[in-house]
């Protein structure tokens, strides 16, 4: 029978399926869902793959699962008896990089704005991996424009418009920047408020896109708002961080730091616990996804507690809700983190998704159910689930972790009708 292959041969594996096809690490990541950079530590095998995006990458690069799950017979390993174009590969990635950087000051020492420099298409995290560590040169504003001009962004996220969200970030986090160095006294401490929050939303677009900018800005975020003094700020950076080490594998690390976070917030005070629930919510799905039930249920449970106490209040956080509905998706999405995905169901029926308040949490919402369907293998349902998806934001179910789950159920072995015209319009595969 075997036994089971190592993160290191299973990278072997699929760095010689991908080099047989010809394809890049950028051209595999955008179908399954990941960047580049985590393809490679993948195929280095530095980064595990959860069992349902190694049924991604199985199908996409038509490797039959028993090579992924058993040791193969003695021999080369496949990777070996391929000449993959490696070097090919880094030569582009430098061009990438050394043009990307004559980009970056070329807009810097003329100002230009940072929406001309953005490509029309394709990633909408792309500028901030061009920009975060470089920001163009932008002078301090007034901090009521600031405020008007980070609500702008925040509109365009709970908008699901995150081509339009990316192409502001750089411009808003670098006039964010100069404001709060030049701010002094309770302005500055305004302007920690607002910069932590465009670092919350650069780490939030980062984080749907999977790209590596979401570690740079949510640890910025975090920094700035501590420097605030304001638990809000500190609360809404907290949970951006611990979602990106969670995506990272860290999942018990993600939940002490979410579980500590939560403790020291007053929930007395009717935002302060509005943040405490949300950070309970993301520390229960990142306790399933490390497949500790006990601990997911029960915070889950203490979620619920919170909203009932104060649910009829608005929470007015920035970019995510503390409401039962809001808790009721979460438990959708541990119940199938946890391989429980029949518990969800019942929970999905009696939810009404139409009543949460901005296309992006609605298609989150649908994201999840979409999931729930799929680990049941009803693939009607999981496509019902996606064009909800799509109807709710066209550019939430072109994210690559949608567009992965669209290219499995296109090419799962029971045929879904009118799959392979959804993955072609959404993206999924090439037309």
């Amino acid at each position: 029978m075997g036994v089971t292959r190592t993160a290191r041969e299973i990278g072997a594996e699929l760095r010689g399926a991908r080099c047989r096809a010809r394809l890049t690490q950028t051209q595999v990541g955008n179908v399954v869902g990941y960047s580049a950079s985590a393809i490679s530590r993948i195929e280095a095998g530095s980064m595990r793959l959860e069992y349902d995006r190694l049924l991604a990458f199985a199908a996409f690069l038509n490797i039959p699962l028993d090579r992924l799950h058993r040791t193969p017979v003695p021999g080369p390993a496949p990777v070996d008896t391929v000449r993959c174009p490696a070097d090919e590969e880094d030569a582009v990635r430098r061009r990438n990089l050394l043009t990307g950087a004559a980009a970056i000051g070329a807009t810097a020492a003329v100002g230009a704005t940072t929406a001309s420099a953005a490509p029309a298409g394709g990633d909408p995290a792309a500028p901030l991996e061009d920009y975060l560590f470089r920001l163009p040169t932008a002078a301090p504003v007034p901090l009521a424009r600031l405020v008007q001009e980070t609500a702008s962004a925040r509109k365009d996220f709970r908008a699901a418009r995150y081509t339009a969200l990316g192409r502001a970030l750089p411009g808003l986090l670098a006039s964010a920047s100069a404001t709060w160095e030049e701010s002094t006294g309770h302005e500055r401490e305004k302007a920690s408020v607002v910069l932590a929050r465009s670092y919350v939303l650069a780490a939030e677009l980062a984080l749907k896109q999977h790209s590596d900018a979401a570690w740079a800005a949510s640890d910025r975020a975090l920094a700035v708002a501590r420097a605030s003094g304001h638990p809000v700020p500190v609360g809404e950076a907290s949970r951006v961080l611990a979602i990106t080490m969670r995506r990272s594998g860290n999942c018990p690390s993600a939940v002490r730091l979410l579980t500590r976070e939560a403790a020291d917030l007053d929930s007395g005070q009717e935002q302060t616990a509005a943040v405490r629930t949300t950070l309970m919510l993301t520390a229960a799905y990142s306790a399933a996804t490390g497949r500790d039930r006990a601990t997911a249920l029960d915070l889950l449970d203490a979620a619920e507690e919170e909203t009932a106490r104060r649910e009829a209040t608005p929470s007015g956080l920035f970019t995510v809700d503390a409401t039962r509905t809001q808790v009721d998706v979460y438990r959708i999405g541990v119940h199938t983190a946890l391989g429980t995905p029949d518990e969800g169901v019942s929970v999905a029926r009696r939810i009404n998704i139409d009543t949460m308040p901005t296309p992006e949490r609605r298609a989150r919402a649908w994201t999840d159910t979409a999931r729930m369907w799929h680990a049941l293998r009803d693939g009607q349902q999981t496509l019902a689930a996606l064009r909800r998806v799509e109807h709710e934001a066209p550019q939430e179910v072109r994210r690559p972790a949608l567009r992965a789950l669209t290219a499995d159920l296109l090419y799962a072995s029971a045929r879904v009708p009118g799959v392979r015209e959804f993955a072609a319009r959404t993206g999924a595969i090439s037309t």
